[in-house]
């Protein structure tokens, strides 16, 4: 009898570990393989809370484990997905992943939308944009698709005119400035800073944020209509992992109402969910 019980504990335990191991793998292996990095821009607390909200999500529903790696200017994230060193990353609009994988013979694909922020128009000096005087300077983001899309922002305002044959927008672009108002191409990350030595600037909203502007204090909106698709930020992909569930689940877990609900809170209208 003795014999006969161990030979069944034994059998017993055999099976539980294979139960064990089967489940194991059926939801997705051990904790390193259920764990997914994002490649992110350093931003604010309100960024921070936003992620959580989306972390605790792809940990309860998906159980994946998000983690971030931060960078400080648009160059890196892109770079870093490519080299494997992210798994994805979030930080960008269509236009500025069309134009990054143009100019880098690149293949990352977007996988999800997250949001759309107008961009906006800033000054310590001036109170409405019509004050502003002949000669001024405006400092614009100097990236391709942040220029094109500030400088728009400019023909909106009805301060320049341009090409309207141009694709992508550059001081080249601008056929017609009346008030002849000097342009400074920045660093997109240094345009808040600039405020002191400028009549004004186009600030993205992350570095808006940042630099502690509230975005109420803004002299001039970028109006979101039917035109605004390209500039809606999406979490991006290589092409041959664009359809891995794991990362399907990821953008699931950011497309919840737990994260507008979040995103209104701390942002208000100056960041719009868009997926």
């Amino acid at each position: 009898m003795k014999k006969t019980t161990k030979y069944i504990i034994g059998i017993v335990i055999v099976l539980l570990i294979v139960v064990a191991g089967y489940f194991s793998f059926a939801h997705g292996g051990s904790a390193k393989s259920r764990t997914v990095t994002i490649g992110i821009m350093s931003g604010t607390k309100q960024d921070d809370k936003i992620w959580d909200t989306v972390s605790k999500t792809a940990k309860d529903k998906y159980q994946i484990n998000l983690k971030f790696k931060k960078f400080t200017d648009y160059t890196q994230p892109n770079k870093a997905l490519a080299n494997g060193d992210v798994n994805l990353n979030a930080f960008q609009h269509y236009a500025f992943l069309h134009d990054w994988n143009k100019a880098n013979k690149g293949s990352l694909v977007p996988i999800g939308k997250t949001f759309i922020t107008p961009i906006r128009i800033y000054s310590k000096k001036i109170h409405n944009l019509k004050d502003i005087k002949k000669g001024g300077s405006i400092a614009v983001p100097n990236d391709a698709t942040n220029e094109s899309r500030a400088l728009i922002l400019l023909q909106t305002a009805g301060l320049i005119k341009l090409n309207p044959k141009d694709s992508v927008y550059g001081l080249k672009s601008i056929t017609s400035n009346p008030k002849n108002l000097k342009i400074k191409e920045l660093d997109a990350s240094q345009t808040a800073r600039a405020l002191s030595d400028v009549d004004a600037a186009v600030i993205n909203t992350n570095f808006a944020q940042t630099a502690g502007l509230n975005y109420k204090s803004a002299i001039y909106v970028e109006p979101v209509n039917k035109d605004s698709k390209q500039w809606i930020n999406v979490i991006v992909a290589n092409k041959k992992d664009q359809n891995k569930k794991i990362y399907k689940d990821v953008v699931k877990a950011y497309q919840t109402a737990a994260t507008k609900k979040i995103m209104h809170q701390e942002y208000g209208t100056a960041q719009l969910p868009a997926g």
